[in-house]
């Protein structure tokens, strides 16, 4: 899988992806990502990117013209199955959509900054908007790095136990249960002794029922997803 991220401040970016899971997965190849400084596709020597909204108002709204260069440059290259602009009035990223991007060769990800993107970039070239919560942040770089890496974690091969990923939070709709390591006590805290017991099919069990614990206590609205 590929992961374009196209942003004014790729400074805040770069780092992310040099660590942890992410880091191993492009150094095992199967994960590239590159991050696009808007700024280089800039068309005056300041290296303006933003400008001022037509009918007025305050803040700067980044404007269409290095946007559709960096994609079309990018779209000369390859083709893409997403160009998803990280918005606060997109839809709500959830488990599902990272399981279905999962599954794409190429992404692109636009980060708006400031007052966001010039609409027609959102008409001509975006094909899907994504939104991280219902709250606004400085820019949407963040949310690009929340979504690489929920998707990411899902390529096969990436974590070590194929397993795990399928069996984190929100996979089947349900919190994922309680987890524990050694010391099997802790000041008189212990380890439920179910877990120690080498039977698979109780830990199994156990697992599934304090899954559904959980999420009845933290997530019942989860469970509304179930019927």
């Amino acid at each position: 899988m590929r992961i374009d991220i196209i942003t004014c401040v790729p400074s805040l970016l770069t780092s992310f992806f040099s660590h942890s899971i992410l880091d191993r997965a492009v150094k095992k190849g199967l994960a590239e990502v590159k991050v696009h400084d808007l700024r280089d596709y800039a068309t005056n020597k300041q290296k303006q990117v933003d400008d001022y909204a037509f009918g007025g108002g305050a803040g700067m709204v980044l404007k269409i013209e290095p946007i559709a260069a960096v994609i079309r440059k990018l779209q000369a290259e390859r083709s893409y199955d997403e160009i998803i602009y990280m918005t606060p009035d997109g839809k709500r990223f959830d488990q599902p959509t990272a399981n279905r991007l999962s599954m794409m060769t190429n992404l692109i990800l636009l980060c708006g900054h400031y007052k966001g993107v010039d609409q027609r970039v959102r008409d001509i070239f975006v094909t899907s908007e994504i939104s991280i919560g219902d709250y606004v942040l400085s820019g949407g770089e963040i949310p690009a790095a929340v979504v690489a890496d929920s998707v990411i974690r899902l390529i096969p091969g990436v974590l070590n136990d194929e397993t795990s990923a399928l069996s984190d939070s929100f996979q089947d709709n349900l919190l994922a249960p309680p987890v524990y390591t050694r010391p099997a006590d802790f000041e008189g805290h212990s380890v439920p002794p179910v877990l120690l017991s080498g039977h698979e099919a109780n830990i199994e069990a156990w697992r599934a029922e304090q899954s559904l614990k959980n999420t009845l206590e933290k997530r019942p609205d989860l469970l509304g997803d179930l019927d």
